[in-house]
């Protein structure tokens, strides 16, 4: 009889007694202020034409950020984000337009495209134990080249009226994408707070050598969460072109630090293991709301980008001061003497 059986939990879950999960609140309260300055000092971005535009693409970043919140807990990062979200884009709408495929076969490919694009990712990782940022980036280029292929070159291309007609309605006046995005966002959610498996992933990442010794298969886990990112990052593009409405070679441009710093700013440590489904998501609608705001002051995409990257700065800079060990500087209070 097992341990787990017999009553006595498993070795690898006393990994997770210690460790600190990601709390979502900062970037919750973060979000907030933006909205708070926004409509102070620039109320013309939550005008509801700018709502309609910003809400979509949180959406989109939200459910891309999942996969990298995953890669990044298992101490990865993937840069392929860029290159995949184009190449699902030029497959939903090449193979629509061009070879006239209904809607469920596109997105059939679309589906096998990404599993062999997170096999991919985490052969090169995992398997053949390249780092992990050269092998993302070298996935990357590989995934615009096939998208090239498949493209012909055409500079664009319509996405299917089928997706844009049913992905592009709204459920008590908020987007559609908005729903499937909170749909996706729960059930991620849901899974890595409740099961035995989210405890097996969390402990792999927090301390790979002690889960080893636990009997967790390190390797696995760290291959998995490239496939779930393949996936998650696919499904992203699908939602994405089915607001644009047309595929390009750029599409998946803006993408490549974004999905970084939303799993960063919303509470994922880089060290590995802890990481929070729900602050990845907020913390997509802060970089989204943040991003239009900058926008709207009219400021070129360079300071788009360089406020991304101290966001990221910022963000893990925050994460790594001992802030437990501050307060134990600070004097300690007096208590009271009872009053007799």
């Amino acid at each position: 009889m097992s341990a787990e059986t017999a009553g006595n939990p498993p070795a690898w879950r006393s990994l997770l007694k210690g460790t600190s999960s990601a709390n979502p609140r900062p970037v919750l309260i973060a979000t907030v202020l933006l909205f708070v300055f926004s409509a102070l000092f620039v109320p013309a971005t939550l005008s509801p034409t700018a709502l309609q535009s910003v809400i979509p693409l949180a959406s989109v970043l939200a459910v891309a950020s999942i996969g990298q919140t995953l890669i990044i807990q298992q101490r990865g990062i993937d840069l392929s984000a860029p290159g995949l979200i184009s190449m699902t884009a030029i497959i939903v709408t090449i193979f629509s337009d061009r070879f006239h495929l209904p809607l469920p076969t596109v997105l059939v490919l679309v589906l096998a495209s990404s599993l062999l694009a997170g096999f991919v990712n985490g052969t090169l990782v995992v398997v053949l134990g390249i780092t992990p940022m050269i092998a993302t980036l070298a996935s990357n280029f590989l995934f615009l080249g096939i998208a090239r292929v498949v493209s012909g070159g055409a500079p664009v291309a319509s996405a299917p009226a089928g997706l844009t007609s049913t992905l592009g309605g709204r459920v008590l006046g908020v987007p559609l994408l908005a729903w499937v995005a909170l749909i996706v966002v729960a059930i991620a959610a849901f899974i890595m707070s409740r099961t035995s498996a989210a405890r097996r992933f969390v402990a792999a990442g927090n301390s790979p050598a002690a889960a080893n010794a636990s009997g967790v298969n390190i390797r696995w886990q760290a291959f998995a969460s490239y496939v779930v990112g393949a996936l998650c990052v696919s499904l992203a593009g699908v939602l994405l072109i089915s607001y644009v409405k047309t595929s390009s070679m750029s599409l998946g441009d803006p993408y490549l630090l974004m999905v970084i710093a939303a799993a960063i700013v919303g509470g994922t440590g880089l060290n590995g293991g802890q990481g929070t489904i729900v602050g990845s998501a907020i913390a997509a609608v802060f970089l989204t709301q943040l991003t239009q705001l900058v926008t709207s002051l009219g400021a070129p995409s360079s300071v788009q980008l360089l406020i991304q990257s101290i966001a990221i700065a910022v963000a893990a800079v925050l994460r790594s001061i001992p802030w437990s060990r501050l307060r134990d500087l600070l004097p300690a209070r007096r208590r009271l003497a009872p009053v007799p």
